[in-house]
């Protein structure tokens, strides 16, 4: 088996290094189609590594290499995500719990990729933080809160604040230019699954406190 199977990859542009790390659901049957998909010349995407429901973590292409994972969007202003970013795989179908082996090989590939590209917690995302009007992997079923426990990712601290302040405070933790609807079903899908209705307090007020404690961009103020 090659190190690096995958040929979908080119160089970084402009000089960029990872800063970024994107999770992704594969949304495939097996682990196996979404690799030879990962690594189809035809096909045209990539991924750096894939996570099989078993744990087996396999590295399709070099880290300090572009990967075409991404796509259109953008995070904390970086709209080129797959120059500055990292892309992470896990063979799951899009409604399936993720396997404990999974989630336990996941937070040993980020120890270590944040160790080696100086990422901090706030830099690891969804998929559909960054393209909220397209994507909506890893989903709902992804354990976020498992993650930042480990410090590999953030969770927001319970407050209020008024719920129009709410696209303002995403946007200053990070979030892309999109529509009110769009925004809150990406900021939902990650922070509040379960959440229904329209935008509210408690949504406002989570992230408010992300926009304070790791602000992207210039941070609102919360009314």
């Amino acid at each position: 088996m090659n190190a690096f199977p995958s040929p979908n990859f080119g160089e970084r542009r402009g000089g960029a290094q990872p800063s970024i790390i994107v999770l992704h659901y594969t949304a495939m049957a097996s682990c196996a189609e979404a690799r030879a998909r990962l690594c189809d010349p035809v096909a045209e995407v990539s991924a750096h590594w894939l996570i099989s429901e078993r744990g087996e973590a396999e590295a399709l292409v070099p880290e300090m290499a572009r990967a075409w994972h991404a796509g259109a969007g953008e995070w904390a202003g970086v709209t080129d995500v797959n120059s500055h970013s990292i892309g992470i795989e896990l063979a799951n179908n899009g409604s399936q719990p993720f396997a404990a082996p999974q989630m336990t090989a996941l937070e040993r590939l980020l120890d270590g990729i944040m160790a080696r590209w100086a990422i901090p917690p706030h830099r690891v995302i969804a998929h559909s933080d960054m393209a909220p009007t397209r994507k909506g992997d890893p989903g709902a079923r992804f354990d976020w809160r498992r993650l930042a426990r480990a410090g590999l990712s953030v969770w927001p601290g319970q407050q209020s604040a008024a719920p129009e302040s709410f696209a303002a405070h995403v946007r200053a933790f990070g979030y892309p230019e999109a529509p009110e609807a769009a925004l809150l079903a990406a900021f939902r899908l990650r922070f509040r699954p379960w959440a229904r209705g329209a935008v509210d307090g408690v949504d406002a007020g989570l992230a408010a406190d992300l926009a304070a404690r790791f602000p992207a961009r210039g941070g609102a103020t919360s009314p």
